[in-house]
């Protein structure tokens, strides 16, 4: 889709709903919208809902963690148009414990997407009719995708042969750090790297 199209769609929103939209921005061939979670459900019911737009698709769901920012979380909507061929992106941002109001109501497909993210990043969704994890185990603790979680985890899961079911442990290293050479060869090294003679001929 041209960019003229893109930021004639973004000004024919701005005008009709500038009231809603905090922001709008054409990047990488793609409209993004900034909304506030207050008016996120008026946003995604207008854009559904209005004929010169048409984003009947809920296309996808998910987070996104910046753990430096005051409002930490955005929550990312992508929908689609088939009347335009053109597809849109709504962001909006919480903080830790802020909730967002969940989506389903205009798009009931949102159900398992916010579920994900709930699981994955720990932003919680209100009015969602069944908010519980959907990828990790059921005492899973923490959320996998955020930042600040331990590439390790906290627990690890294996299954006792002895005992006859899964057990739950603290996760153990098996072995010592090691340390590597990470320098690259690009870089230049202090020894000869295999294969670097020929080049000197």
């Amino acid at each position: 889709m041209s960019i003229e199209v893109l930021n004639t769609l973004a000004s024919t929103l701005q005008e009709a709903k500038g009231n809603i939209v905090a922001a709008s921005a054409v990047k990488y061939g793609e409209l993004t919208v900034v909304s506030t979670p207050d008016n996120l459900i008026a946003l995604l019911t207008f854009l559904r809902d209005d004929v010169r737009f048409g984003f009947v698709n809920l296309i996808d769901v998910c987070g996104v963690d910046w753990p430096e920012r005051p409002e930490r979380f955005e929550v990312v909507y992508h929908l689609l148009s088939p009347k335009l061929n053109q597809r849109i992106r709504v962001k909006v941002s919480a903080a830790e414990d802020q909730p967002v109001p969940s989506a389903t109501a205009v798009f009931p497909g949102a159900d398992w997407f916010e579920r994900e993210t709930w699981d994955m990043y720990g932003i919680p969704f209100t009015g969602h009719p069944d908010l519980r994890r959907i990828l990790t185990d059921y005492g899973f603790e923490g959320h996998p995708l955020r930042k600040d979680f331990p590439l390790t985890g906290y627990v690890e899961v294996r299954y006792d042969d002895a005992a006859k079911r899964v057990v739950y442990e603290p996760v153990e290293l098996k072995q010592e750090f090691r340390n590597f050479d990470f320098l690259s060869p690009w870089e230049g090294t202090d020894y000869v790297l295999p294969g670097d003679e020929k080049a000197a001929k």
